[in-house]
């Protein structure tokens, strides 16, 4: 087993971290009022009396932003994870359906399922990865004849109080990072190289954000709400939630 130095780590990120601010960037510019305000709850912005445009505007995008940007940022953390742990044991993205990366060390062969942080998902997500980790381990003894498989979901941040879930293993934050390189202190490494020009990239989405407000404020008065800029809450719930005629149609000659 190899470490992973300092320098390997910097340059992979350097290399790689621009892709998440121009992903970032272009998720904001691409967005459309209309495809935010139809994933919303509008009920709710009622119920905590959101009276101004602006304000609800920031609401929706900050609430929307904020999930792109945990799915873009995850995406950079898996691509993290199977570079370092192929420096240190091998391992390599896998083909196998729902798996990110498979190595083996001490005879064990290991699929993984990377996620961003250990909260991710909801008890029907969770068993299809646990159907997914069934599916691998089966192909891996027929096809390789690895009798010896075990299965992780790895966590980049946060804690798990227990480890053993039974199907598989669960390893979060630094217990996760140790796991896919052998260093204890790795979870700590990454930090500084992330903010790579991170000041100068974060400039650029500073200066559209303001744009894009301003933008979905004006679409939003102009559509959503009264003369009087009240905004028309009867008009919103509509565009949210009212059944179009096709669906109507398709609703009334639905069998009971």
């Amino acid at each position: 087993m190899r470490q992973v130095n300092a320098s390997e780590i910097k340059n992979f990120v350097e290399l790689n971290i621009g892709s998440f601010h121009e992903k970032r960037l272009l998720s904001l510019q691409k967005l459309k009022l209309g495809k935010v305000l139809l994933r919303k709850n509008p009920y709710l912005f009622k119920a905590k009396n959101v009276s101004l445009a602006q304000n609800l505007v920031e609401i929706l995008l900050d609430a929307h932003l904020s999930s792109q940007e945990e799915t873009i940022f995850g995406e950079f953390l898996e691509g993290l994870s199977i570079f370092v742990c192929g420096k240190v044991y091998g391992g390599n993205k896998s083909s196998a359906e729902g798996i990110d990366l498979e190595f083996e060390k001490e005879a064990v062969r290991y699929i993984v399922a990377i996620k961003s942080g250990p909260n991710w998902g909801n008890s029907s997500q969770i068993e299809r990865m646990k159907d997914n980790f069934r599916k691998a381990k089966r192909i891996l003894r027929t096809n390789s004849g690895k009798k010896n498989v075990v299965a992780v979901n790895g966590c980049c941040y946060g804690k798990c109080n227990k480890t053993d879930k039974g199907e598989y293993l669960k390893y979060c934050g630094q217990q996760y990072w140790e796991f896919v390189t052998g260093d204890k202190n790795f979870y700590l490494q990454i930090i500084e190289p992330l903010g790579h020009k991170a000041k100068e990239k974060n400039e650029q989405f500073v200066k559209s954000y303001p744009k894009v407000v301003n933008q979905f404020t004006k679409e939003f008065i102009d559509k959503f709400c009264h003369n009087d800029g009240a905004i028309d809450w009867e008009k919103l719930v509509k565009f949210n939630s009212s059944m179009s005629d096709k669906m109507k149609k398709d609703s009334k000659n639905a069998k009971p």
